[in-house]
């Protein structure tokens, strides 16, 4: 058995393998099947990240939002972990959360080996994977897909230590708890060092002879990675899920690589995605797969959560969140079927209020639990393991030291679901276009009497069809529908109200800024 200093004893470990053995040992996977391209397509059991069974296990319960569970309890789990992988051998996968040389957080997963494909994943995603770290790690997941926990939703169990800061997954073998579990403790160092984390792509855009770096904040499923990677000016993608902003708008990466939803993934509109995603490096989770080992990202029969995840590297023009000064602007997703424009421009605590406000429906990426359901997720970030309200403050505090840019986007519909006439989807080169205009600042503003947000009056390169995309008291009006427009209105400004006053400690500024 290997000398490595891990606090597990397991049969035998596999002390950072590179990729080639990894791949190797994920093909040994009864459940991993090759595809044409030359990658590997594992079926999970477990499809989406277990929201209802993770826990912060603390003695003080009143420091954060979510739901915890005792140090008693928490070392009880451990216990049992432990004494699980005794008799397993084990991989150990070392890297980094970042890639700046002054801000990098030193990570670590340790995963059973009949799931290697997970610790393949990890392996892409951390900065400089695979060398052994030469003291210990500030962050550590580790991962038991084969041991159940009684008790727990689902029979599983994901145990947030934060004092330890050690993670501890049971019984899941989804990736994303992997990925999350290294980035949901990252978010308390980042916290803690005076900045916030943010469930974030990035992107860099050329515009008027320089460079506009953009975040865009948004659950999982509203586009958030399809409006990092779509290209505007040549842009080029820098990250496609965590950053951290610190005050005068520095932003720090997180991964190496992107984990990537590949349904309805269509060349036409997502080239780099869908060129990354087939690429023999790629390594993918329950994407649909025929026979002749074809992929069909339109096949939703076992699962919409297909996944992928591949190194930047494959990822053509992508740019080094090194070389960005700050960010420039802020886009916040809100895929939505109402009456939320396709985009919006916020200003000040109104800002800071839609960012605590995290509107969006839930996608299959949350589990069955969020699909189809309205939500309101602070920062859109259900990874942030302290009291929410910090997130708010944090954020408020943060704009108050440069000018960023903040927007609102609906990456959803406008009148109504796809069943109800005359509704419209807010598609792919609509976004595009707007993201574009905003980076070139070339929008034309007016106030939109109902919320008190900007809207556009006219984007360039925007359909000319589609003006009530825009504006869509004017979709309602055209339809005959303008009482259901007002009611709507005073329903979700009451209830938005009501959402911010539930939070303890947010800023009052916060508070009252949508009033």
């Amino acid at each position: 058995m290997a000398t490595l200093d891990i606090p597990v004893k397991a049969q035998a470990v596999i002390d950072n393998p590179d990729l080639k053995e990894l791949r190797r040992l994920t093909g040994q996977m009864r459940n991993a099947r090759e595809t044409r391209y030359g990658n590997l397509n594992v079926t999970t059991k477990v499809l989406s990240r277990s929201s209802q069974s993770t826990y912060v296990v603390t003695g003080h319960s009143e420091y954060h939002s979510d739901q915890t569970i005792s140090l008693e309890e928490g070392a009880r789990i451990a216990r049992r972990q432990e004494e699980h992988l005794k008799n397993r051998d084990v991989i150990v996968v070392d890297g980094f959360i970042g890639n700046d040389p002054g801000f990098r957080v030193r990570a670590r997963l340790i995963m059973e080996k009949a799931y290697a494909n997970i610790a393949a994943m990890q392996h892409i995603l951390y900065y400089d994977s695979g060398r052994p770290h030469t003291s210990a790690p500030t962050v550590t997941v580790i991962y038991t897909p084969g041991l159940d926990a009684p008790g727990y939703p689902d029979d599983r169990i994901i145990a947030v230590d934060l004092e330890n800061n050690i993670t501890r997954v049971l019984n899941s073998d989804y990736f994303g708890e992997s990925k999350k579990g290294g980035l949901r403790m990252w978010n308390k160092v980042v916290y803690d060092r005076g900045g916030l984390a943010m469930h974030a792509g990035c992107k860099i855009i050329p515009a008027k002879g320089r460079n506009r770096a953009g975040l865009i904040v948004g659950l999982s499923g509203t586009g958030k990675t399809t409006t990092t990677f779509t290209r505007q000016n040549n842009s080029q993608p820098v990250q496609d899920d965590f950053v951290a902003l610190m005050p005068g708008g520095k932003v720090y990466a997180t991964e190496d690589g992107c984990f990537a939803k590949t349904y309805g993934l269509d060349p036409r509109y997502e080239p780099t995605i869908h060129r990354a995603v087939t690429s023999p490096t790629a390594f993918l989770e329950n994407v649909s797969q025929k026979e002749v080992g074809e992929l069909d990202f339109f096949d939703t029969s076992y699962t919409q959560n297909g996944r992928a995840v591949f190194p930047m590297s494959s990822v053509e023009g992508a740019g080094n969140a090194l070389n960005m000064e700050r960010a420039d602007f802020l886009l916040i997703l809100n895929r939505n079927d109402n009456i939320i424009p396709a985009v919006a421009r916020l200003r000040g605590a109104q800002a800071a209020a839609f960012f605590m406000l995290g509107e969006t429906k839930g996608t299959s990426a949350g589990g069955a639990a969020e699909a189809g359901k309205f939500l309101r997720i602070p920062g859109t970030n259900p990874f942030f393991p302290q009291l929410h309200s910090q997130q708010g403050n944090r954020f408020l505090e943060l704009l108050s030291t440069y000018p960023l840019e903040v927007y609102l986007m609906n990456t959803g519909r406008v009148g109504g679901d796809e069943g109800q006439p005359g509704s419209k989807k807010v598609k792919i080169p609509h976004s595009s276009a707007i993201v574009k205009a905003i980076a070139e600042e070339t929008i034309q503003w007016t106030r939109d009497p109902d919320f008190g947000y900007e809207i556009a009056a006219h984007v360039p390169g925007f359909p000319d069809e589609d003006p009530d995309l825009l504006q869509p008291v004017r979709l309602y009006q055209a339809h005959g529908r303008t009482e259901e427009y007002s009611a709507m209105v005073q329903k979700i400004r009451g209830d938005r109200a009501s959402y911010l006053r539930k939070w303890p400690g947010l800023a009052r500024e916060i508070v009252e800024a949508l009033e």
